[in-house]
């Protein structure tokens, strides 16, 4: 069956064929000489002031496809019929894409060629336009000519934070307006009724179930816990929206909103008739709920966890079938990368001697809780289905997003004695992003940096006056899983013994075709069941007894929080040290890796609101819903609880480097999601980085080089391909065509393992049919190896927990295709540590059975020989069978990273990367 892309809101206005007739090329010009008036507004030139800059110009930044993420009626349908783009909606695609193949050559110097100079103010000869938004007096935004990045200079903090809501706006309105309606459950009414769009409403709004009351209360307590920076933020929250709101009612009267108002039927191109709603207050916690989600919400898959758990003990046993499970859960694994490597321990979440309170559910009773319900017209047909499976599997696994890298080297072992980082955020990739970069300076704010569309009253991953910070999501398990004993019906259970009703939350969502969504009329409610232990996912029996499986996590309720620790990152009078960088996102409660470089320090922290469990349960399994088993001082009323001290959270100053793609991050520290073994990604930096560090005079280029090569690798070739060859080649190949497989492979390994195009713009792969064969062994060989000895049920739970493959191209696990991020799950740690058993070398957390051949070299070498004739014969058009953007058999098309559109404005896509989308270089000269 064809791989398909995965739609996002608005993905059907791709092409121009997809528009209705009167939007045809042919008439489209006629239309457009009626739009352009509007689109010109007046700018004068003039130059931002710098405030303190202690980087030398030495810190850099980059962020695709532009800063430009509105695009009005007229320029949505002249890039749908030409291709033609607004200004700054794709000038920094080009750098961030030519890096893959310019990286070689890369020094100090040349580094802007890639990236855009991050220096703080505009020099007056790069000013493009100054703003005064809505006249105020207080505030200015001026754009440079090479970004269009907006530098916003305020004299009050009320006008410089109603500025940076006017520059939201300007640069985001409609992707702002698509994910208050994702977070609050409204897509499909909002946007249309194509699949893609309920399967992202649906998959956010399980996992948040929020009334507006519930928005709001977040909001009031964050602000009554947080003193006087509480009531800041508050008031920063206020102007902003203001700024936000400001624009609305500008662009409205002036009529160069979005065109995809006018697309989703919302506003009408000729008499301007339809409204654009006001941004409110509660807005911002529905879209800090979906972000959250996306990359800072560890845990959860208890419920999963249990079921291999049960099928291992069903295939060998208890006591041998708990111990191949453990073996391949890899809580702790000896041979996993670590991003504090200087042996200090940070226990949590680790295995009780003896578990409390399990409760494992009958095997073959689980039942997922359905989400959507009394659905009609196209909100029940196959694909609505499909997409509703697959956001249910995306909002239940443990194997959430992760992505971003960080490499930051102290200046011990720089050529200038001062730290160099290279960090970012891979956020995916759209059009436009879901990030956006600005600069603020006002009283008490001093920054430059991406934030995501929506809350950028604060610069969230970025640099300050004399230092920078970024984060990589860590996923320690701060989720988890409470059987409800039920009673009287399937929505009461027993809640310190008293039957206590389920809470009913709906939310009923329809649609109709419009211009930019052609999907037939449909609707369906979205119905959960919300109990004091969170919201019902699963039901099941155990011994017997009928529960709901529910999930818990610290951060529900609780998605307004973080907003102090963004405003501690951007007050130039907190952050002045390593030590009070910790101190600021100690204040963030999503589960993040956190990075920091000055002139002089690095540090490391680890922040989330970990709860402390109660003694002997198992973070693993779903436990019983009862007093002994709760969060310690846990309060259902305000789902507060006792967190780990913030010296149990792994942390560092001053390492000699640290690294980290979302691998473990120190010893006996256990994350939710499954893999992290002896192969991670995270060791295609360890590997380069160490080397670096050891040769000494590391420079920003350098360490550019190093995340550049590491992004261009494949994990497999590089770290498990050399131990597969060996157990193949301990015998002479007599067969022609595993002969030429691995002669292929061999050459390919010679000359680095990495994906790469011939020459830039080539899109042709060199080594292609090396890359091919691989592609196509892996699955195959995984299976030939494993599922023999674990038996199908046995090896297809484990897959549940953990998938098997994530290369480039394939359309299956958390990213999807064309998605860039690649090689975070995986079965190579698996499959490492079993071929190293098998060739008699030494392992270290090795796994409970040798399964390749049952342990016998030869039996293992003939598995190998046997899938890999298989994959050698496998053709092109086979191993990627084509989607939407490429044809069957087009290998490096396959591969492409694609700007997912959540608006009107296409990309060309570009090859492929494993990195940042947002991604900074720095290395500051001075302090403070």
């Amino acid at each position: 069956m064809p791989r398909r892309t995965s739609r996002t809101a608005l993905d059907r206005l791709r092409t121009p064929g997809r528009l209705t007739g009167f939007l045809k090329t042919a008439s489209i010009c006629v239309l457009i000489a009626g739009l352009l008036s509007p689109l010109a507004q007046t700018a004068s030139a003039a130059e931002a002031s710098a405030a303190n800059d202690y980087c030398g110009g030495q810190c850099s930044d980059i962020l695709p496809p532009g800063e430009n993420g509105n695009a009005t009626l007229a320029q949505v349908l002249l890039n749908q019929a030409f291709g033609t783009q607004p200004d700054h909606a794709e000038d920094q695609l080009g750098p961030y894409a030519n890096l893959a193949k310019g990286y070689s050559g890369l020094t100090n110097s040349t580094i802007n060629t890639f990236f855009n100079d991050a220096s703080f103010g505009v020099p007056s000869d790069q000013v493009a336009s100054t703003l005064s938004p809505a006249g105020r007096t207080d505030v200015k935004i001026v754009r440079d000519k090479k970004t269009g990045v907006p530098h916003i200079t305020g004299t009050t903090r009320y006008g410089t934070e109603f500025g940076a809501g006017y520059a939201a706006a300007q640069d985001r309105l409609w992707l702002m307006d698509v994910f208050r309606h994702v977070g609050r459950g409204q897509l499909t009414t909002f946007a249309g009724g194509a699949a893609s769009n309920q399967g992202l409403e649906q998959q956010f709004w399980r996992n948040a179930p929020y009334s507006e009351a519930d928005l709001q209360a977040q909001i009031d307590n964050a602000v009554a816990n947080n003193g006087a920076r509480g009531q800041q933020a508050l008031a920063d929250a206020n102007a902003y929206l203001a700024g936000i709101n400001s624009y609305i009612d500008a662009s409205d009267s002036g009529r160069y909103f979005p065109g995809e108002y006018v697309l989703t039927g919302h506003k009408d191109s000729v008499t301007n008739a339809g409204t654009i709603d006001h941004f409110k207050i509660t807005d911002l916690v529905a879209l800090a709920s979906v972000i959250g989600a996306l990359f800072g919400s560890g845990g959860g898959g208890e419920v999963n966890n249990a079921i291999s758990l049960l099928a291992a003990q069903e295939q060998y046993g208890v006591t041998k079938g708990t111990e191949v499970w453990e073996s391949f859960r890899e809580r702790n694994d000896p041979e996993a990368v670590l991003t504090v490597h200087n042996g200090e321990s940070f226990p949590y979440a680790a295995k009780p001697a003896n578990a409390q309170g399990e409760a494992l559910p009958d095997a073959g009773s689980v039942t997922t809780e359905p989400l959507v319900h009394d659905a009609t017209g196209t909100g029940a047909d196959q694909s609505a289905s499909a997409a509703s499976a697959t956001a249910t599997a995306n909002a239940l696994t443990s194997a959430k997003r992760g992505m971003s890298n960080a490499l930051v080297v102290s200046g011990k072992y720089t050529a200038s004695g001062h730290p160099v980082a290279v960090f970012g955020p891979q956020t995916g990739y759209f059009a436009p992003q879901l990030l956006m970069l600005q600069e603020i300076q006002g009283p008490g704010i001093s920054a430059r940096g991406a934030s995501f569309a929506g809350l950028s009253m604060y610069v969230e991953l970025g640099r300050g006056q004399d230092y920078s910070w970024s984060a990589t999501t860590s996923g320690q398990d701060i989720i988890d899983t409470y059987a409800v004993e039920l009673c009287q019906d399937d929505y009461h259970y027993l809640y310190h013994g008293t039957c206590t009703a389920m809470e009913e939350i709906e939310q009923k969502n329809s649609w109709a075709p419009t211009t930019a969504d052609g999907t037939a009329a449909g609707s369906y409610t979205m119905r959960v069941w919300r109990t004091k232990y969170g919201p019902v996912e699963y039901r099941a029996t155990v011994g017997g007894k009928k529960v709901a499986f529910t999930t818990l996590r610290s951060s529900y309720m609780h998605e307004a929080d973080s907003i102090i620790g963004f405003q501690m990152l951007n007050d130039p009078d907190y952050v002045k040290s390593p030590q009070t960088f910790q101190s600021a996102v100690q204040h963030i409660n999503y589960t993040f890796n956190w990075f920091y470089a000055d002139s002089t320090h690095t540090a490391y922290y680890n922040s989330g609101n970990n709860p402390v469990r109660a003694s002997g349960v198992d973070a693993e399994f779903p436990v019983w819903a009862q007093a002994a088993y709760e969060w310690k001082n846990w309060n259902p009323t305000t789902n507060t609880a006792d967190y780990t001290p913030a010296s149990a959270h792994p942390n560092s100053i001053d390492q000699d480097y640290y690294v980290s793609w979302n691998n473990k991050q120190a010893l006996d520290y256990a994350t939710a999601s499954w893999g992290d073994g002896s192969v991670h990604r995270g060791n295609l930096l360890e590997d380069r980085v160490k080397k670096l560090v050891a040769a000494g005079g590391v420079t920003r280029a350098s360490l550019v080089k190093a995340m550049a090569d590491a992004s261009l690798a494949d994990l497999r070739a590089e770290d498990v391909l050399p131990d597969l060859l060996k157990v193949v080649n301990s015998s002479t190949v007599t067969d022609s065509t595993a002969a030429a497989a691995v002669s292929k492979l061999q050459a390919w390994l010679t000359a680095g393992g990495k994906r790469t195009e011939t020459s830039a713009g080539s899109k042709k792969y060199a080594d292609a049919d090396a890359i091919r064969i691989l592609d196509a062994w892996w699955p195959l060989l995984a299976r030939g190896i494993f599922e023999p000895g674990l038996g199908t049920d046995l090896y297809t739970a484990f897959q549940a927990n953990l998938p098997v493959d994530e290369s480039p191209s394939a359309a299956h696990g958390p990213t999807g295709a064309h998605a860039g991020s690649s090689f975070q799950y995986g079965w190579w740690s698996y499959v490492d540590k079993d071929v190293r058993a098998v060739l008699g070398e030494g392992v270290r957390g090795p796994l409970a059975d040798k399964y390749c051949g049952g342990g016998s070299l030869s039996a293992c070498r003939d598995i190998l020989i046997s899938t890999l004739k298989t994959a050698a014969g496998k053709t092109a058009a086979q191993v990627y069978p084509g989607d939407d953007l490429c044809s069957a058999g087009d290998q490096w098309c396959a591969d492409s990273i694609v700007q997912r559109t959540l608006g009107g404005i296409k990309h060309s896509n570009i090859s492929w990367q494993n990195r940042p989308t947002f991604q900074q270089v720095v290395e500051f000269t001075s302090h403070r």
